[in-house]
């Protein structure tokens, strides 16, 4: 009895049959809802606008993932990188790869330790998937390079070497 009578005094009645709520003195009180789809749509991400740094993430992060996909691939059935190819570009692109995957999960961490939150979900939710491709991606990365140790006692290293490309 005491519990049914504090829950109704503490939020109002809702009249269904208009966007208005009765409040306790019996006074209409008007009910904004375009201001709560605003807010609500703020904190998904839809309505602001993509930043630069994510924009480069997201691009970097779809083509650095199926990159260290092939690299993991190469060095799991080869036992080495991939090729340097014309000027070094596919090796300096494996490269930079890693480093673009590992920078994604930083930004990640930091910005999960910062707001305790990861990043936006981005355009289209293309951030969130970037960041959890990359996610992925270190767990392959520390799982094909611990195979690779335990097979061979070492991981080749960022130059080419002779014995993979001589």
């Amino acid at each position: 009895m005491l519990l049914s009578s504090i829950l109704s005094t503490a939020s109002p009645p809702i009249n269904h049959h208009s966007n208005r709520h009765i409040g306790t003195s019996g006074t209409k009180l008007r009910q904004r809802p375009q201001l709560k789809v605003r807010a609500m749509a703020k904190q998904s991400g839809e309505e602001s606008s993509t930043s630069t740094a994510e924009a480069a993430a997201i691009t970097g992060g779809l083509v650095a993932t199926p990159v260290i996909g092939w690299s993991l691939y190469t060095l799991k059935t080869t036992g080495c990188g991939l090729p340097p190819g014309p000027g070094g570009s596919i090796g300096a692109l494996e490269g930079v790869s890693y480093l673009v995957v590992v920078g994604i999960v930083a930004w990640s961490l930091y910005t999960k330790n910062k707001t305790g939150s990861g990043l936006p979900n981005g355009p289209f939710g293309l951030l969130g998937a970037v960041e959890g491709l990359s996610y992925l991606s270190l767990l392959a990365i520390i799982v094909v390079f611990g195979l690779q140790f335990l097979e061979q006692g070492s991981i080749p290293g960022p130059l080419p070497s002779d014995q993979c490309f001589g």
